[in-house]
């Protein structure tokens, strides 16, 4: 046989088995699945430019209506920047598994040689060979580049699950930003009337000097309260920018009015622990590089006495004379290097991931519990304040403005009770707002859902 058409049926048949097969799930879905069972809400991986501006469009819809925590989740799910780039991630591990499912392509070595005296015929030499150890190890790389698939899979839809608590954080910050700016203005127009009434006094000769100050320094103090109040909610404001990815007009937006009430029921810690280890993602991720690890590990081990291993075929012509051809093998001998630094680098990686892991299902244990923990505390310290510490604050400045009709006490009474009630509303909605802020904390320390969910379209082991 000559080497062009040995060299012909390799590239025949690698052309017949060389590129493997499309997988039937393609490699986002497992990541659009698991989102929309734990969100309720759809991330897309945007190949091209009418997937970007069907998405664009979808984000400038929503933002015409004020935007609710979830309304602000679906944007950044379809326009955060970072997480768009996070995606493609995928993309990149999936081309990486066709690749593993490929041959190496074949070699082609040609030579020619010129002798120096007669007979003056040219001697060549052809040959075409093909890795062999790269076709017996083809079934387990395949294995470890869908190992590592699996886990980008997983990595990714975490990034997209803590995206979402993040922007939920934030939204619920701004709906109470609007409340608690409404408030300090409240309690400044008090402060306010309280100042005006010093100076007509002041003015009258009927307080001192020293107590218009004191109305001047009380008045100052609640302005910059406010001043700050202001800054705050522009620097929040700017923070869901850029958690959106919004930029130009389409900043103009509006956030929902208030706060969303307390649910009836709190989740029990029971179970809880449990749920996050099985819900993790960032978890299951850390599983899957340590399942590749072992793979690869194996992988070592079972070829550490094969190096370079080829077949082919070599055919030589002397200038006068037959073509002589025949099978070439090519192989490494391992006499010095048998793989044991290979090896003991694989299993000390090995022990550091399983440590990893274990400190990790221990850290999200530890979170759970302290989330948990804070979430009690201020559905109970929410509940002081809506069923003892107002009502007694609205008795109080009812009552005082009783007795200031009659005559009983002044103005200056009936403005400090007003302001104290205002206080206390505040200290309400700032606990109602750090309620929200840390149920998103516990919802991304389960693993996205707070209840436990039986999923049918996982990440499985075969993506």
């Amino acid at each position: 046989m000559s080497i062009p058409k040995t060299f012909a049926a390799l590239f025949l048949l690698g052309t017949a088995i060389g590129v493997p097969a499309e997988s039937k799930s393609p490699p986002f879905q497992p990541v659009q699945n698991v989102v929309r069972e734990r969100t309720g809400l759809s991330v897309r991986w945007q190949q091209n430019a009418d997937a970007r501006a069907e998405s664009l469009a979808q984000v400038r819809t929503l933002l015409k209506r004020p935007l609710t925590a979830s309304s602000a989740v679906q944007i950044a799910l379809l326009n955060n920047r970072d997480l768009l780039a996070a995606l493609e991630d995928v993309g990149v591990s999936a081309a990486d598994l066709r690749e593993a499912g490929m041959w190496k392509n074949p070699s082609l070595d040609l030579s020619l040689r010129l002798p120096d005296r007669a007979p003056k015929g040219p001697n060549w030499e052809e040959a075409a060979a093909f890795d062999f150890l790269d076709l017996l190890l083809r079934p387990l790389r395949q294995r470890v580049a869908a190992n590592q698939l699996r886990a980008v899979q997983l990595r990714t839809t975490d990034q997209v699950l803590q995206l979402a608590a993040e922007v939920k954080k934030t939204v619920y910050t701004l709906e109470a930003d609007a409340t608690l700016l409404a408030k300090r203005q409240a309690i400044q127009e008090v402060q306010r009337a309280a100042l005006e009434l010093a100076q007509r006094q002041h003015e009258a000769g009927n307080i001192t000097d020293l107590a218009l100050a004191q109305q001047q320094a009380a008045y100052n103090a609640v302005r910059l309260e406010t001043a700050s109040a202001e800054n705050e909610q522009r620097e929040h404001r700017e923070a869901l920018n850029r958690l959106l990815s919004l930029w130009g007009p389409d900043t103009s937006w509006t956030i929902s009015a208030a706060l969303p009430a307390l649910p009836e029921n709190e989740v029990a810690l029971r179970g809880l622990e449990s749920l996050a280890v099985a819900q993790r993602l960032d978890l299951a991720a850390a599983h899957q590089d340590l399942a590749g690890m072992v793979e690869a590990l194996g992988l070592t081990k079972r070829y550490r006495y094969l190096g370079a291993l080829t077949f082919g075929i070599d055919t030589e012509r002397e200038s006068e004379g037959p073509h002589v051809t025949g099978p070439q093998l090519s192989l490494e001998l391992p006499l010095f290097n048998q793989g044991q630094t290979r090896i003991a680098k694989g299993e000390a990686e090995l022990r550091r991931s399983e440590r990893k892991v274990e400190g990790l299902a221990i850290v999200i244990r530890s979170d759970v519990r302290k989330f948990h923990d804070q979430l009690t505390a201020l559905r109970e310290l929410c509940r002081f304040y809506e069923s003892e510490e107002l009502p007694v604050r609205r008795t109080i400045t009812a009552g005082l403005l009783l007795h200031y009709n009659g005559m009983l006490v002044g103005q200056y009474e009936l403005f400090s009770a007003r302001a104290d009630q205002l206080e206390a509303e505040l200290k309400s909605i700032a606990a109602r707002r750090d309620y929200w802020t840390t149920r998103a904390e516990l919802e991304r320390a389960v693993g996205g859902s707070l209840r436990p969910r039986i999923t049918k379209s996982a990440i499985r082991k075969n993506p």
